[in-house]
C-alpha cells in the first residue's frame, strides 16, 4: 500500500513539474508544417522531456473528446489501488446504460449483466478496444454503484492535473453534451497516463484475448483501436506508443499518443480532425506521421556552449595587464532543440571586478536562451590569473627585503670586525709599553 501511494504521489509530482514546464509563452511553439484536415481542427505538440511546446494550433479550444475521456477513467481505477484481478459482477442497474450505448452506436466488448468478469478484462476492453460499457462498469464499481459519482472524482483529478477547461459528463465520451476539453488540458492528462507504467502496457496492446466466463463461451478477442500501432496495417510507425483514440459525430477524430525518437519523447494530440480526406476514412494518422516527421527532421541535439568557450568581458581594476576579464563557460549545455531556433545568451555578473582573481574562479551566469526562452544556465569562469598591481609592487618591494637584509648583515660584519680590530691593537700597545701604565704627568713649577 505505501509503495502504492509513493508511485501515485511520484507521477502526480512528475505530471505537474511537466505541467509548469509547459506554461512557455506561445512564440515558444512553431508553425503548422502541415495543413491540418480542418482549419479549426486542434493541435498540441510538446517534448515530454522539457515541456517545450513544439506546435500549437487552436489548442486552448473547447471541445468535445469522444472516446479520450477514457484516459481519466482508466487513470483513476489504475490510481485506486485496487486488485485488478479481481472479478466483479456486472450489476442490473446498468441495464438501461448498456440500451443507450447500442442506441448510439458506440463500440462495445458485449458486456452482459450479470457477467463475472476481471477487472483486469474490463481495463483492456476500454483501453485496447475503447469499450464504452467496459467503462460504464468501472464507473459503477469504483463510483460505489453511482456513475455520476465517479465523474465527479474525474473532475476532481483533472483539476488536480492543472486542467482549467475540461469537464467530464460520461465515463467514456460517447455523449458529447457536457463532456469537453483542449488539447492543452488532454496533454496533461495524457502526460499522467504515460507516466502510469501499466496505463501504457494496456494501452500498447495490440490484441487481447478476454478468456470465457459465465455468460460467454467462447473468448473475446479485443483489437487495437489505434491503428498506429498495428505492424501489418497501413498506418504502422515504429516509435509509436499509447495512448488514445476517439471519435464521434461531433467531436470528429481524436487521438493522443507518444513517439520516441533518439532518446527523446513527444507527445502530440489531435482534437476535431475531419472522419476523412481524400477518401482516406483515418487521415488523422498520415496527419500525426507527417508531423512526426516533421520534428524528427528539425529537431536535435544542439552544443549551446562548449567548456573553456569565451562568452563574454566585464572591466577589470587594478591590474596592469588587462583592463578585463575574459568569462569562459564552466561546463557544455546541450539541448534537445529546433534547429533554427535563435540562440542569446546573457551573462549575470557583476559590472566589474577587482583584481586580483585566480584561474578558474567563480564570476558569473550565462543565461542560455532560445528564441527568447531560457533553456538552461552554465557557471562562468576566469579564463586565467589576473594579479593585482598594487600587491604586484608589494610583492617586488618584499623581494628587495632579503637584499638589504643581506647587506646590513655584511655591513654589520664589518662593523663587528673593524671593533675587534681596534681593540687588539690596543691591548698589543700596552703590552709593549708597560711604563705607560700608571704614568703621571708632572708639572714642574720654575
Amino acid at each position: 500500500m505505501k509503495k502504492t501511494l509513493f508511485n501515485r504521489l511520484t507521477a502526480l509530482a512528475l505530471v505537474l513539474v511537466l505541467v509548469v514546464a509547459m506554461a512557455v509563452p506561445a512564440s515558444a511553439a512553431y508553425d503548422m508544417p502541415i495543413t491540418t484536415s480542418m482549419d479549426d481542427e486542434s493541435v498540441y505538440m510538446v517534448n515530454l522531456d522539457d515541456g517545450t511546446v513544439l506546435l500549437d494550433q487552436n489548442s486552448t479550444e473547447s471541445r468535445y473528446v469522444a472516446s479520450l475521456t477514457k484516459m481519466m477513467t482508466a487513470l483513476l481505477v489504475l490510481e485506486s489501488g485496487e486488485d485488478l484481478e479481481k472479478t466483479i459482477t456486472v450489476p442490473e442497474s446498468l441495464t438501461q446504460e448498456f440500451k443507450d450505448i447500442q442506441n448510439a452506436n458506440g463500440s462495445d466488448m458485449r458486456l452482459i449483466v450479470g457477467e463475472e468478469i476481471r477487472l483486469i478484462d474490463l481495463m483492456y476492453g476500454l483501453l485496447v478496444a475503447s469499450a464504452n460499457d467496459a467503462a460504464s462498469v468501472l464507473a459503477d464499481y469504483f463510483g460505489n454503484g453511482s456513475i455520476p459519482a465517479f465523474v465527479d472524482q474525474m473532475n476532481q483529478k483533472a483539476v488536480a492535473l492543472g486542467c482549467t477547461n475540461t469537464q467530464f459528463g460520461c465515463p467514456h465520451g460517447l455523449y458529447d453534451q457536457g463532456n469537453v476539453s483542449t488539447a492543452q488540458d488532454i496533454v496533461k492528462i495524457a502526460t499522467a497516463c504515460w507516466q502510469n507504467e501499466q496505463y501504457m502496457e494496456i494501452a500498447n496492446t495490440v490484441k487481447y484475448t478476454v478468456p470465457a466466463n459465465n455468460k460467454h463461451d467462447q473468448p473475446r478477442d479485443l483489437e487495437a483501436t489505434n491503428l498506429m500501432l498495428l505492424p501489418d496495417g497501413d498506418y504502422y510507425r515504429e516509435g509509436i506508443s499509447g495512448v488514445k483514440t476517439g471519435f464521434t459525430t461531433l467531436a470528429g477524430r481524436c487521438f493522443v499518443t507518444t513517439s520516441s525518437h533518439e532518446g527523446h519523447n513527444y507527445m502530440l494530440a489531435i482534437l476535431g480532425a475531419k472522419k476523412e480526406k481524400k477518401n482516406e476514412p483515418f487521415y488523422i494518422y498520415p496527419e500525426a506521421n507527417s508531423i512526426f516527421d516533421w520534428a524528427f527532421a528539425r529537431y536535435s541535439d544542439r552544443t549551446l556552449l562548449t567548456k573553456g568557450e569565451k562568452v563574454g568581458e566585464v572591466p577589470l581594476r587594478g591590474c596592469d595587464e588587462s583592463e578585463v576579464v575574459t568569462l569562459h563557460a564552466n561546463t557544455d549545455l546541450v539541448q534537445h532543440a529546433y534547429d533554427d531556433a535563435s540562440l542569446t545568451v546573457d551573462i549575470e555578473a557583476p559590472e566589474e571586478f577587482k583584481a586580483p582573481i585566480k584561474e578558474g574562479e567563480s564570476l558569473g551566469t550565462a543565461i542560455v536562451k532560445l528564441d527568447g526562452s531560457e533553456v538552461g544556465r552554465v557557471s562562468l569562469i576566469a579564463d586565467k590569473t589576473y594579479e593585482s598591481a598594487l600587491l604586484k609592487g608589494s610583492m617586488s618591494a618584499l623581494l628587495l627585503v632579503p637584499a638589504v637584509l643581506v647587506v646590513v648583515a655584511a655591513l654589520g660584519y664589518l662593523t663587528a670586525q673593524l671593533s675587534h680590530s681596534r681593540v687588539n691593537f690596543v691591548v698589543l700597545l700596552r703590552k709593549r709599553h708597560p711604563q705607560a701604565r700608571g704614568r703621571r704627568r708632572t708639572t714642574v713649577h720654575r
